[in-house]
């Protein structure tokens, strides 16, 4: 690492010692960012009882508290009440600054931190499209989608440039938080161990060509905010500057925020000094014409039997009336989509139910993406309840028995997960991938 250590002295300058004093530390930065689509920052402080000393990056993000452990296990995780999220890496999308209503494409989404954090200010309107070129990768992103109870998403696994090319024009915002040398996270696991110079003009070369990819999917006058996790000039400045100087009809733009130092007058890198373990960000905004692809009404208003099940399960509709039964599987869509046609995609809106041979049954996505007062039925526990710990084991439950049916399981009001209810007893139907082991 003597080569990293003497690039980073040159970058540095008078700061390297303060750098090294972080690189070498033992600790490192550790934050969530709060679901505002099922929770408060309020009210999880409450619950978990450990302080929150908010970051600078997200108005969302918090410090985690060196003392807490095993944050993954807590029963709030597994509802979706929060991501837990390297405070700086949070950055990048506050300077995207989502509107409710807007469509954003999350070009290198997985594992999908960046992705909910922009469900989370779409506030369930418009549309959020979040790719991963990576297959197993693109699975754990839509396994995040699900769990922070997202309903306006499009999950897809394609080629950045075919999906671009099939989607030119239609996005208003679009993020592209490269693949990088991941020179940021060094303290946090092993990419130092992959690291060369050689490493770093491979991934700025890639960079510039997913860049190069992204702009085709962006509207007039919509904006591209590019991020990386690394410190390396190559893979920040210089591909902002190989791609202004190919794309002049792109232009830098103020990032709007005051996190971190400036650096090319309006992008923003983040060093372990600035309170995060390191992060680069710029905005950029499109100047010439690109005719969107045209929106299509999607799905279709469901059948009298597809409409009792929707009826039985959940109050009102809450995922709204378009329903679309694609492979024995029921999906809620979002109102308006584009018009394409792509092989990769995974997840359209909210996966309600699949068809078995004489009945349709409810999935564990639907309830994920449901509130309390959208399901028939309901049964609460406190999160340090030993209810919760059986449900999230898989276990059956002793409740009411007035309680009948597809019941939602609710952790301090939160929705957890779902379970059939009959004689006082809670059927568990909580997914066996993410049950808490015994």
């Amino acid at each position: 690492m003597e080569i990293f250590l003497e690039r980073m002295k040159s970058l540095l300058g008078d700061e390297y010692e303060d750098f090294l004093r972080y690189y070498n530390s033992d600790s490192c930065y550790r934050g969530l960012r709060v679901n505002t689509l099922k929770c408060s920052a309020d009210k999880l402080g409450s619950i978990t009882g450990f302080e929150l000393s908010p970051t600078p990056f997200c108005a969302e993000g918090f410090y985690l508290p060196e003392n807490i452990s095993s944050i993954g296990n807590h029963p709030l995780h597994h509802a979706g009440a929060f991501y837990v999220q390297e405070p700086s890496a949070t950055s990048a999308v506050t300077m995207l600054d989502v509107k409710r209503g807007e469509r954003v494409l999350d070009l290198c989404a997985a594992p999908g931190g960046k992705s909910t954090q922009i469900a989370a200010a779409l506030g369930g309107e418009g549309l959020l499209w979040s790719n991963e070129i990576v297959r197993n990768r693109a699975l754990i992103l839509l396994s995040n989608i699900e769990r922070m109870g997202i309903r306006n998403a499009i999950v897809s696994n394609c080629h950045p440039d075919v999906l671009c090319t099939a989607l030119r024009g239609y996005f208003d915002k679009v993020l592209v938080d490269a693949p990088c040398s991941g020179e940021g996270m060094f303290r946090k696991n092993s990419a130092a161990e992959e690291w060369s110079v050689e490493h770093v003009k491979s991934c700025a070369n890639r960079q510039l060509q997913i860049l190069n990819s992204a702009k085709n999917a962006l509207r007039e006058g919509g904006e591209l905010v590019y991020s990386t996790c690394t410190f390396s000039r190559e893979e920040n400045e210089g591909v902002i500057e190989s791609f202004l100087s190919e794309n002049p009809d792109f232009e830098l733009a103020d990032s709007g925020v005051s996190f971190g130092r400036p650096t090319m007058k309006y992008a923003r890198r983040i060093f372990p000094m600035d309170g995060g373990e390191g992060h680069f960000a710029a905005k950029l905004v499109r100047h010439s014409q690109n005719t969107p692809v045209p929106d299509f009404e999607s799905g279709k208003p469901a059948s009298k039997e597809l409409a009792a099940f929707y009826d039985e399960v959940f109050a009102d509709k809450p995922f709204g009336n378009h329903i679309e039964v694609s492979g024995g599987k029921l999906y809620a869509l979002p109102g308006r989509l584009p018009q394409f046609s792509l092989p990769g995609v995974l997840r359209r809106g909210v996966l309600l139910g699949e068809l078995k041979k004489n009945r349709i049954e409810p999935c564990h996505a639907a309830f994920m993406a449901a509130k309390p007062r959208d399901c028939s039925s309901t049964v609460d526990f406190a999160s340090d309840s030993s209810e919760i710990v059986k449900f999230l084991h898989g276990e059956e439950l002793e409740i009411s028995s007035g309680i009948k049916g597809y019941t939602a399981v609710t952790v301090e009001g939160i929705t957890v997960g779902f379970g059939k209810a009959s004689g006082g007893r809670l059927k568990n139907k909580y997914p066996k991938g993410l049950r808490l082991m015994k």
